[in-house]
């Protein structure tokens, strides 16, 4: 008897491989980092081939660490960062061109074409997406068109397009030797291209890349009892079965067990994702949110959910410790921000790949405004936390408006969270309750449950709300006044970021 599921947490910035048992409690993990390669402004790119090689070692190390054979693991599930573009050949397993990561903004002349000629309103109706250099479809035709001999391969078939669930699937289930090309409907409704009432590859949106369906990943169930196909690498881990794969944003709606229309959470990752489950109704945004999957359990119908997509948060920590060099580590910036009692007037916008929801601004940039030489690396330090909680508050506001639904508690999870103090603005910004489970690694868990309910490890959901416990509540502090003037200063802020970049 298996007395483990495994899953797969393939990120922005590193690959994990951990280990859950019945009760959805971690056994063991093991985490490796992989290169930012930033060959211009507003490019953004990872190797896949060191992405497979971190994911295999992170495997190795876990399971030999805990002396675990294959025979151990009930199932194993992937979770991904999404949008996050590969092509690769067929018969070699050698990628054209590296990952277009999704907060690459080079397909912004694509984008803005999209909308001139009309298409835009077509790609909403459809994909439920506005056309932005986030989504994948953007990446693939920039790569059809600018690499030799991918366009050529593409139509024959020998060139695949995946983002990073079907590349790494891919190749553990043998790459050129038989490697299944799937992928979920989550992932698929990230890419511009999939129906979201079909839930099928959509002729008229891939003439508007002028993408070849032969490239494209079969698209399956987030959780699968037919499963997708067996581990044949690495080594030694042959036959665990693959039958769980949910985009990271979704992995996380499932491992926070928000599965009754209305439940939301807040993962604070390199970016900060706001879900709310709309149940098997797709809401159409008015707002500036996108309408996507939120997962598909067997042949059950699928959820649906409306998302707010921020595209950076714990980056900007990460800027201030590899860029600025006031922080050496991101632990750091709590005790630094801690130092003064505010903001000290200053608002930092870390608009570096424009604004994504509710703006959609791809000709935004970053600002920092409200200097004075009053201020100090600590204030700055402040704005960075403020700025993930104002961001969030305006993905909430433009939820509320288009569901009608009013937060009662946001569930958070991802690295942040371990942030006590930005978790504390957070609740004083949005003015309600903010809770972080037990288990703040909710992606990797929803992957993990995804794949365990396939094979009857876990036997339905209702299992798996039975394993949720809360780990620390944070509630409101701010007088109403004090929110308001806050959310004030942040919205004149991001006006002057606006229109800073022209965009053709």
């Amino acid at each position: 008897m298996a007395d483990f599921v495994g899953a797969i947490d393939q990120g922005t910035t590193s690959t994990r491989f951990m280990l859950f048992d019945h009760g959805g409690n971690e056994v063991g993990k093991h985490q490796l980092e992989h290169e930012q390669i930033l060959p211009q402004a507003g490019w953004v790119e990872h190797s896949p081939i060191e992405i497979w090689e971190r994911t295999s070692s992170v495997i190795q190390t876990t399971m030999n660490g805990l002396g675990l054979a294959a025979s151990d693991l009930a199932a194993l599930g992937i979770t991904n960062q999404r949008e996050t573009t590969v092509v690769w050949n067929r018969k070699t397993g050698r990628p054209y061109y590296n990952a277009i990561v999704w907060q690459d903004t080079r397909t912004d002349r694509i984008a803005s074409a999209l909308e001139r000629e009309g298409k835009g309103d077509v790609i909403r109706q459809k994909a439920g997406l506005p056309p932005a250099t986030y989504f994948s479809g953007g990446k693939i035709q920039w790569i059809l068109e600018n690499v030799p001999g991918a366009r050529a391969d593409a139509e024959t078939g020998d060139a695949l397009f995946g983002n990073t669930d079907s590349w790494v699937m891919w190749n553990l289930t043998g790459g050129v030797n038989g490697g299944v090309h799937v992928t979920d409907l989550t992932n698929a409704s990230r890419t511009m291209l999939m129906n979201l009432e079909t839930l099928d590859w959509d002729e008229e949106l891939l003439g508007f890349f002028d993408i070849p369906r032969a490239m494209l990943p079969q698209i399956r169930p987030s959780s699968d009892p037919t499963r997708y196909g067996e581990v044949v690498a690495p080594a030694g881990f042959a036959g665990i079965p693959l039958t769980g794969i949910l985009g990271d944003q979704q992995a996380a709606m499932v491992g926070q067990v928000c599965f009754a229309p209305g439940e939301a959470k807040n993962t604070y990752g390199t970016g900060n994702f706001l879900l709310l489950n709309t149940g098997t109704e797709l809401v159409r945004s008015k707002n500036g949110l996108l309408s996507t999957v939120c997962y598909q359990f067997g042949t059950d119908k699928p959820a649906y959910a409306l998302e707010g997509s921020i595209a950076v948060t714990g980056s900007a920590v990460q800027w201030l410790r590899d860029q600025l060099g006031i922080i050496s580590g991101a632990a750091e910036i709590e005790a630094l921000a801690e130092g003064v009692a505010d903001n000290g007037g200053i608002y930092f916008v870390p608009a570096f790949s424009g604004l994504f929801a509710p703006y959609w601004r791809s000709d935004a940039r970053g600002a920092i405004v409200g200097l004075s030489r009053f201020n100090t690396n600590a204030h700055l330090a402040r704005a960075t936390l403020e700025s993930i909680c104002y961001q969030s508050r305006d993905v909430s506001e433009a939820m509320e408006a288009d569901s009608g639904v009013h937060l009662d508690v946001l569930k958070v999870d991802g690295g942040v969270t371990v942030n006590s103090l930005c978790m504390q603005m957070q609740a004083d910004v949005l003015g309600v309750p903010v809770s972080r489970p037990v288990v703040a690694e909710t992606t990797a868990l929803g992957a993990a449950y995804a794949a365990g309910l396939a094979v009857g490890f876990w036997k339905d959901t209702n299992e798996l709300r039975a394993n949720w416990n809360e780990s620390q509540r944070w509630m409101p502090q701010w007088s109403d006044e004090q929110r308001a003037s806050g959310y004030s200063g942040w919205k004149k802020a991001v006006e002057r970021t606006l229109d800073w970049v022209d965009v053709e």
